[in-house]
């Protein structure tokens, strides 16, 4: 029995991984949008990245997260 549950805490560490690096990176965009424009400047290549975008795509980490959470605490993966 402790096998099993040692496997499904692994299986959730991904789940989990994921979660921390889109809140992390959510809310850096949030608070220093400026040390983040230059990744963005980076990923969005043709195009220039703007404060807007930095804000946007934040809000859109943090939701992200906030939905892989609520699929961790149901158990549906």
């Amino acid at each position: 029995m402790a096998s099993r549950i040692g496997i499904l805490n692994m299986n959730n560490l991904g789940l989990c991984l994921v979660l921390q690096l889109c809140l992390a990176f959510g809310m850096a965009g949030l608070f220093w949008p400026e040390k983040v424009m230059p990744v963005f400047d980076v990923l969005m290549f043709p195009w220039a990245a703007s404060y807007r975008s930095v804000r946007a795509n934040s809000i859109a980490a943090i939701g992200l997260s906030l939905l892989l959470l609520v699929t961790l605490l149901t158990g549906n993966h």
